[in-house]
Protein backbone atom coordinates (compact mmCIF):
# COMPACT_ATOMS: atom_id res chain seq x y z
CA UNK A 1 0.00 0.00 0.00
CA UNK A 2 1.22 3.59 -0.14
CA UNK A 3 -0.67 5.44 2.30
CA UNK A 4 -0.37 9.72 2.85
CA UNK A 5 1.20 10.82 6.25
CA UNK A 6 -1.18 13.61 7.66
CA UNK A 7 1.91 15.58 7.28
CA UNK A 8 1.61 14.84 3.42
CA UNK A 9 4.61 12.11 2.93
CA UNK A 10 4.05 9.24 1.42
CA UNK A 11 4.61 5.72 3.04
CA UNK A 12 4.61 2.64 1.68
CA UNK A 13 3.40 -0.26 3.88
CA UNK A 14 3.98 -4.09 3.17
CA UNK A 15 1.79 -6.49 5.64
CA UNK A 16 3.61 -10.43 5.03
CA UNK A 17 0.96 -13.02 6.31
CA UNK A 18 1.43 -14.35 8.94
CA UNK A 19 0.04 -18.20 8.72
CA UNK A 20 0.45 -19.35 12.03
CA UNK A 21 1.67 -18.63 15.45
CA UNK A 22 5.81 -20.03 14.28
CA UNK A 23 6.41 -16.98 13.99
CA UNK A 24 7.91 -17.34 10.41
CA UNK A 25 7.93 -13.76 8.85
CA UNK A 26 10.36 -12.45 11.49
CA UNK A 27 13.58 -13.52 9.04
CA UNK A 28 11.28 -12.56 5.75
CA UNK A 29 10.15 -9.40 7.32
CA UNK A 30 14.26 -8.69 7.93
CA UNK A 31 15.57 -9.64 4.97
CA UNK A 32 12.77 -7.77 2.91
CA UNK A 33 13.94 -4.36 5.14
CA UNK A 34 17.56 -5.32 4.17
CA UNK A 35 16.43 -5.79 0.88
CA UNK A 36 15.14 -2.40 0.29
CA UNK A 37 18.16 -0.46 2.57
CA UNK A 38 20.59 -1.91 -0.01
CA UNK A 39 18.72 -0.65 -3.02
CA UNK A 40 18.27 2.59 -0.82
CA UNK A 41 22.28 3.00 -0.53
CA UNK A 42 21.99 1.29 3.15
CA UNK A 43 20.20 3.76 4.26
CA UNK A 44 18.65 2.11 7.20
CA UNK A 45 16.10 5.21 8.17
CA UNK A 46 14.34 4.54 5.02
CA UNK A 47 12.63 1.06 5.99
CA UNK A 48 11.28 0.12 9.53
CA UNK A 49 10.09 -3.42 10.63
CA UNK A 50 7.59 -3.23 12.99
CA UNK A 51 6.64 -6.88 14.42
CA UNK A 52 3.85 -7.83 16.65
CA UNK A 53 4.07 -11.40 18.77
CA UNK A 54 1.98 -12.95 20.90
CA UNK A 55 3.28 -13.98 24.24
CA UNK A 56 3.31 -17.42 24.47
CA UNK A 57 4.66 -17.75 20.53
CA UNK A 58 7.09 -15.16 21.32
CA UNK A 59 9.12 -16.83 24.34
CA UNK A 60 8.49 -20.44 22.84
CA UNK A 61 9.52 -20.26 19.21
CA UNK A 62 13.22 -20.45 18.53
CA UNK A 63 12.84 -18.46 15.16
CA UNK A 64 12.58 -15.17 17.66
CA UNK A 65 15.87 -15.95 19.58
CA UNK A 66 17.53 -16.80 16.29
CA UNK A 67 15.98 -13.81 14.47
CA UNK A 68 17.28 -11.01 17.23
CA UNK A 69 20.31 -13.05 17.61
CA UNK A 70 21.48 -12.17 13.37
CA UNK A 71 19.88 -8.28 14.39
CA UNK A 72 22.87 -6.50 14.99
CA UNK A 73 25.60 -8.26 13.00
CA UNK A 74 26.97 -5.82 9.49
CA UNK A 75 25.51 -8.40 6.92
CA UNK A 76 21.60 -8.35 9.11
CA UNK A 77 20.99 -5.08 10.53
CA UNK A 78 18.20 -3.35 9.45
CA UNK A 79 18.55 -0.44 11.98
CA UNK A 80 16.27 -1.90 14.83
CA UNK A 81 12.63 -3.39 14.72
CA UNK A 82 9.61 -2.36 17.24
CA UNK A 83 8.32 -5.04 18.60
CA UNK A 84 4.86 -5.24 20.24
CA UNK A 85 4.27 -8.35 21.78
CA UNK A 86 0.45 -8.90 22.35
CA UNK A 87 0.48 -10.47 25.76
CA UNK A 88 -2.26 -11.90 26.45
CA UNK A 89 -1.00 -14.16 29.69
CA UNK A 90 -2.15 -17.34 28.15
CA UNK A 91 -0.66 -19.22 25.63
CA UNK A 92 -2.79 -21.76 24.35
CA UNK A 93 -4.23 -22.82 27.33
CA UNK A 94 -1.05 -22.93 29.42
CA UNK A 95 -0.26 -20.71 32.57
CA UNK A 96 2.79 -18.31 32.02
CA UNK A 97 4.64 -20.59 34.51
CA UNK A 98 4.33 -23.94 33.05
CA UNK A 99 5.29 -22.23 29.55
CA UNK A 100 9.04 -20.64 30.07
CA UNK A 101 11.68 -20.57 32.82
CA UNK A 102 12.21 -16.28 33.04
CA UNK A 103 9.56 -14.52 34.58
CA UNK A 104 8.59 -11.87 31.38
CA UNK A 105 7.68 -12.84 28.44
CA UNK A 106 9.90 -10.64 26.81
CA UNK A 107 13.26 -11.10 28.69
CA UNK A 108 14.56 -12.86 25.56
CA UNK A 109 15.07 -9.16 24.44
CA UNK A 110 18.32 -9.32 27.41
CA UNK A 111 20.13 -11.48 24.83
CA UNK A 112 20.64 -8.32 22.24
CA UNK A 113 20.81 -5.35 25.47
CA UNK A 114 17.46 -4.22 23.83
CA UNK A 115 15.03 -2.05 25.96
CA UNK A 116 11.27 -3.22 26.90
CA UNK A 117 8.09 -0.62 28.03
CA UNK A 118 5.86 -2.60 29.75
CA UNK A 119 2.27 -0.90 29.35
CA UNK A 120 -1.37 -1.98 30.23
CA UNK A 121 -3.54 -2.21 27.19
CA UNK A 122 -6.30 -0.93 29.22
CA UNK A 123 -4.82 2.47 29.32
CA UNK A 124 -4.95 3.21 25.82
CA UNK A 125 -3.01 6.45 25.69
CA UNK A 126 -0.18 5.34 27.78
CA UNK A 127 0.13 2.45 24.55
CA UNK A 128 -0.25 4.82 22.12
CA UNK A 129 2.46 7.10 24.02
CA UNK A 130 5.17 4.28 24.20
CA UNK A 131 4.37 2.77 20.65
CA UNK A 132 5.79 6.94 19.64
CA UNK A 133 8.22 6.42 22.00
CA UNK A 134 9.65 3.50 20.82
CA UNK A 135 9.57 4.56 17.26
CA UNK A 136 11.72 7.96 18.50
CA UNK A 137 14.09 5.06 20.18
CA UNK A 138 14.62 3.34 16.89
CA UNK A 139 14.86 6.31 15.30
CA UNK A 140 17.74 7.77 17.57
CA UNK A 141 19.75 4.31 18.33
CA UNK A 142 18.68 1.92 15.18
CA UNK A 143 18.10 -0.94 17.84
CA UNK A 144 15.56 -3.02 18.67
CA UNK A 145 13.18 -2.51 21.30
CA UNK A 146 9.95 -4.08 22.89
CA UNK A 147 6.97 -2.84 24.11
CA UNK A 148 5.04 -5.47 26.49
CA UNK A 149 1.39 -4.84 26.19
CA UNK A 150 -0.34 -6.60 28.95
CA UNK A 151 -4.03 -7.32 28.09
CA UNK A 152 -6.63 -11.00 28.38
CA UNK A 153 -8.22 -12.84 25.78
CA UNK A 154 -11.49 -12.19 26.51
CA UNK A 155 -12.42 -15.63 24.81
CA UNK A 156 -9.62 -17.88 25.10
CA UNK A 157 -7.29 -19.34 22.57
CA UNK A 158 -9.02 -19.20 19.39
CA UNK A 159 -11.62 -17.37 20.45
CA UNK A 160 -14.26 -19.86 20.47
CA UNK A 161 -12.87 -22.18 23.02
CA UNK A 162 -14.16 -21.96 26.91
CA UNK A 163 -10.81 -20.93 28.73
CA UNK A 164 -12.56 -21.16 31.70
CA UNK A 165 -11.79 -25.07 32.09
CA UNK A 166 -8.00 -24.00 32.53
CA UNK A 167 -8.03 -20.60 33.96
CA UNK A 168 -10.92 -20.51 35.73
CA UNK A 169 -9.48 -18.12 38.43
CA UNK A 170 -8.51 -15.64 35.85
CA UNK A 171 -11.03 -15.56 33.55
CA UNK A 172 -13.97 -15.21 36.31
CA UNK A 173 -11.31 -11.68 36.70
CA UNK A 174 -11.64 -11.21 33.04
CA UNK A 175 -15.56 -11.74 33.17
CA UNK A 176 -15.48 -8.70 35.33
CA UNK A 177 -13.57 -6.42 33.26
CA UNK A 178 -15.09 -3.21 31.69
CA UNK A 179 -14.51 -3.57 27.70
CA UNK A 180 -11.59 -1.06 26.85
CA UNK A 181 -13.95 0.46 24.47
CA UNK A 182 -16.12 1.34 27.47
CA UNK A 183 -13.72 2.50 30.00
CA UNK A 184 -11.79 4.58 26.98
CA UNK A 185 -14.66 5.93 25.96
CA UNK A 186 -16.34 6.68 29.31
CA UNK A 187 -12.61 8.72 30.10
CA UNK A 188 -13.48 10.76 26.99
CA UNK A 189 -16.79 11.88 28.32
CA UNK A 190 -15.79 12.64 31.59
CA UNK A 191 -13.33 14.74 29.95
CA UNK A 192 -15.58 16.31 27.81
CA UNK A 193 -13.54 15.13 24.88
CA UNK A 194 -16.57 13.95 22.98
CA UNK A 195 -20.14 13.66 23.99
CA UNK A 196 -22.44 10.37 24.77
CA UNK A 197 -23.80 10.77 21.26
CA UNK A 198 -20.69 11.19 19.55
CA UNK A 199 -19.18 8.02 21.23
Amino acid sequence: YERETPTGKKVNISILPNPSHLEAQNPVGQGMARALQQQDGEDRASTLVFNTHTDASFSGQGVIYETLGLSGLKSYNTGGTIHLLVNNQVGFTTDSESARTSPYVSDIAKSINAPVFHVNADDVEAVVFLCKLAADYRAMFRKDCFIDMLCYRKNGHNEMDQPSFTQPLMYEQIESKTPQLELYSNKLVQEGVVTRDDV
